[in-house]
């Protein structure tokens, strides 16, 4: 049998954390969103530790995983990249409280990063979950803020504006054009 790739490991790896787990307000498999960052993030690059770190992205923030497991695993780029769109969600805090904090702290990563991978991780994570956001806002562009700790669309459409911007170099691709696109869908008059 054949070794699996890097990228098929990660996958591999993903579909064993996230088991059981569905999206935020859906009940689609958790799964499904790693996956759609993988191929988001695939339009822009070939780079197989950006793809693994694509499936692996949220298995930190939204399982047991460590990101020790991670490095041990797949290697101290991946377990960078990974680290990089995990936020510290300070679990002896509300979310509510922390959201604002949470998301500058994460801005200032995004404006800061070296390795390229970091910015395209973003940019396939926040297109997928943005995606998903205009589904929901599609049929009822009231309710679909519910689901969130952050209630306010403005805060939302601060976050997503910021990192469009932050993301600016990659104009020329079909990824952030959709996101740029989305953006002014569903904030268009906040």
């Amino acid at each position: 049998m054949e070794k699996l790739t890097l990228f098929e490991e990660a996958i591999c790896f993903a579909v064993r954390a996230h088991h059981g787990q569905v999206r935020k307000g859906e009940m689609i498999p958790y799964i499904c969103h790693p996956m759609e960052v993988a191929t988001i993030c695939a339009t822009v690059t070939a780079d197989q530790e950006v793809l693994a770190a694509a499936v692996l992205h949220d298995t930190v923030e939204d399982t047991d995983t460590t990101i020790g497991e991670i490095r041990d695993r797949f290697g101290l780029r991946v377990a960078a990249l990974v680290a990089a769109e995990t936020e510290d969600k300070r679990d002896d805090l509300p979310q509510a409280e922390t959201w604002r904090v949470r998301k500058e702290e994460s801005l200032v990563i995004l404006e800061n990063a070296k390795d390229e991978g970091v910015r395209i991780l973003w940019l396939g994570d926040k297109l997928a979950n943005l995606r998903s956001i205009y589904r929901s806002w599609r049929i009822d562009s009231k309710a679909v803020w519910q689901v969130f700790h952050q209630k306010d669309p403005a805060q939302h459409a601060w976050y997503y504006r910021r990192i469009a911007e932050l993301l600016s170099d990659y104009r020329g691709t079909r990824a952030w054009q959709e996101l740029d696109y989305v953006i002014g869908q569903i904030f268009k008059g906040v």
